[in-house]
């Protein structure tokens, strides 16, 4: 054997061990996450927008204590999943830090300010709403192939956990952003949840033709209990009526659209989490849970720490765990955990039609 070809068949032997490495690591389930500032683990800080957490005290409680752009003092949902999951949390996409076999343990494309609608958050300027998300995702996939080959990387996306939080925008910087918004002149309340629930049933099936079997769909938090609702709409601390109606409409039928997608592609691929109730839970009973207040924001300033942002400059609590809130609208870490143990043990109130738990024990025995 001459010296080149033994090089090459060196060279040869390097690459099938350095796959072979790959698609092991391919062999963890993959997590993948969509949608806007519950989730967004870093996107917008890679963007120019006013979207952004990437400022003290953003972060104080995380690990390092630096802001990371999560909308919370330390962990968010995701984090949580994935600590559960006993990997590491899937990277921003736009982080140039996803590469090589960070790719094999998911990605991040969710994005503060956006919503279902490309409408949702003009205000933000840059964000990445949610068809250029889908966008990434096929990326993502090419990206994927190119490491561990066409077929790895379809059995990886096929048993990838997916989360998407979606639909509070779609309200708040959106149909109540102002008062006689485009959109509330174009549609009653009732006929914009049908036309928005509408649109979310393209995004999951496109979704679902793209690979993702497993789907976690959060509905949207009670909207008009958080701080910032509170300081613009509330007397004495009451929800506002005009929020809390369009979450009880919006909720109620995306179960129903989750029901229907599922039906029709033969299988429970989507799963519907209830987080307006597990956020209840504890705005109805704070104390219960260890709080002392779910009506004002640890960060912030005004009433109910609910006006403008959280900057170095806001009134800031000195025990985040003792407020349910983080900021006019995020939950804190706390907050966070409690709805991260419902989306993993919730009974089927919370979590339907199964829970988190029980999707990780089915998965395990296919």
């Amino acid at each position: 054997m001459t010296k080149s070809v033994a090089n090459l068949a060196l060279l040869g032997f390097c690459i099938l061990q350095v796959m072979s490495l790959l698609v092991s690591q391919a062999n963890g389930r993959a997590f993948l996450v969509f949608g806007d500032s519950l989730v967004d683990n870093g996107n917008n800080d890679f963007l120019v927008t006013t979207a952004r957490a990437d400022n003290y005290p953003y972060g104080i409680d995380f690990p390092t204590h630096l802001p990371t752009g999560r909308f919370s003092n330390g962990l968010n949902i995701p984090d949580l999943i994935s600590e559960h999951l006993g990997q590491a949390s899937p990277l921003p996409y736009l982080s140039p830090m996803l590469k090589k076999d960070k790719l094999l343990i998911g990605a991040n494309f969710a994005s503060a300010g956006i919503g279902i609608l490309n409408d949702t958050g003009i205000q933000f300027l840059n964000i990445i709403r949610i068809t250029k998300q889908l966008e990434y995702f096929e990326q993502y996939k090419v990206r994927v192939s190119g490491l561990i080959g066409e077929a790895e990387m379809e059995r990886l996306v096929n048993g990838a956990l997916v989360l998407i939080t979606l639909g509070g925008n779609d309200f708040v910087n959106n149909y109540y952003l102002v008062p006689f918004s485009a959109r509330s002149r174009q549609f009653s309340l009732p006929d914009y949840v049908v036309f928005i629930i509408s649109e979310y049933r393209k995004v999951l099936r496109k979704m679902y033709d793209l690979g993702a079997r497993r789907v976690l769909v959060t509905g949207t938090g009670p909207m008009g209990c958080v701080p910032a609702e509170l300081a613009q709409r509330s007397r004495n601390g009451e929800c506002s009526t005009e929020l809390q109606r369009a979450a009880s409409l919006f909720n109620p039928q995306l179960v129903q659209m989750i029901n229907d997608l599922n039906n029709e592609v033969g299988s429970s691929a989507f799963i519907a989490a209830n987080t307006q109730q597990m956020h209840m839970d504890f705005i109805s009973d704070p104390q219960a849970y260890g709080f002392v207040t779910s009506k004002m924001a640890c960060c912030g300033q005004g009433p109910y720490n609910g006006i403008g942002l959280c900057t170095a400059l806001s009134n800031l609590c000195p025990n985040r765990d003792l407020f349910a809130f983080w900021d006019p609208f995020h939950p804190s870490e706390k907050a966070s955990r409690i709805i991260a143990r419902q989306i993993l043990t919730g009974s089927p109130e919370y979590m339907h039609p199964m829970n988190l738990s029980t999707i990780l024990t089915l998965d395990s025995m296919t």
